[in-house]
């Protein structure tokens, strides 16, 4: 059975998720940043929001590189530590080397604070040297799940390189194609990969409820999101995309 899940930003996420029929969804914050992790108070009412759908936690400090410093790696601990205390289904993590292999021992304290939830490795898996050692390093360390667009800007492109990844997985650890699926081309990707989940988000943007705007300041740097603009989970494009992978 082919399983679906959806990245999401908030608690109305995860209920547009849920209603559209979705398995699971990715909790994050700041999906403008690639996704960095929610806070407590988000990880605790998402859980307690929803009743059916299961809820993975992205643990990712920061923006940028997957390279930590010791202080972000004991950050990241206690992050997982308190997800998983908060009742989450699985964590999301990921991190390199500064020669782009996958950082064993920090992947190896993420797992042990994790204490035998459902891991996934994230896309810092894109960024490695060799994507076949890596996928059998994080066999070796238990994970369950690796997310990937192929190392290319979307899962089409990627394809050839997942097929072989799922080949080479041979059902060890789950490969999990991520980043551009939609209705269009969610029917060409699963022909293409043959993998068993998918991973997308379903983003809409709507205007912000604000009478009174001021549109002088901005909260962010250069590179920013309208303040005056929103962007949620829509349940509607996520049934899409589920129909669309049925037809």
């Amino acid at each position: 059975m082919t399983t679906f899940e959806i990245c999401i930003d908030s608690v109305e996420g995860a209920v547009a998720a849920e209603e559209a029929g979705a398995d699971r969804v990715e909790l994050c914050c700041a999906l403008f940043e690639g996704g960095l992790t929610p806070s407590i108070g988000t990880i605790e009412t998402a859980l307690r929001t929803v009743n059916r759908i299961r809820v993975h936690v992205i643990v990712r400090p920061r923006a940028g590189d997957f390279i930590y410093s010791p202080p972000e790696v004991d950050a990241m601990v206690r992050d997982v530590s308190a997800a998983v205390a908060a009742g989450a289904h699985g964590v999301v993590i990921g991190a390199l080397t500064a020669e782009g292999d996958i950082d064993v021992p920090t992947t190896r304290r993420l797992i042990e604070a994790a204490g035998g939830v459902s891991i996934t490795f994230h896309r810092a898996f894109d960024m490695v040297r060799d994507p076949f050692a890596a996928l059998e390093q994080l066999i070796d360390l238990g994970v369950d799940r690796v997310l990937t667009s192929g190392q290319e800007v979307s899962v089409l492109e990627g394809a050839p390189l997942i097929a072989e990844l799922v080949r080479r997985a041979d059902r060890r650890i789950i490969v999990m194609p991520g980043g551009g699926i939609t209705p269009r081309n969610i029917a060409r990707i699963i022909e293409a990969t043959r993998a068993e989940e998918y991973h997308f988000a379903a983003l809409v943007k709507s205007d912000s409820p604000a009478v009174h705007r001021n549109p002088a300041p901005l909260m962010g740097g250069v590179l920013h999101r309208p303040e005056y603009e929103r962007s949620g989970t829509s349940t509607a494009l996520v049934s899409q995309v589920l129909t669309a992978a049925q037809s």
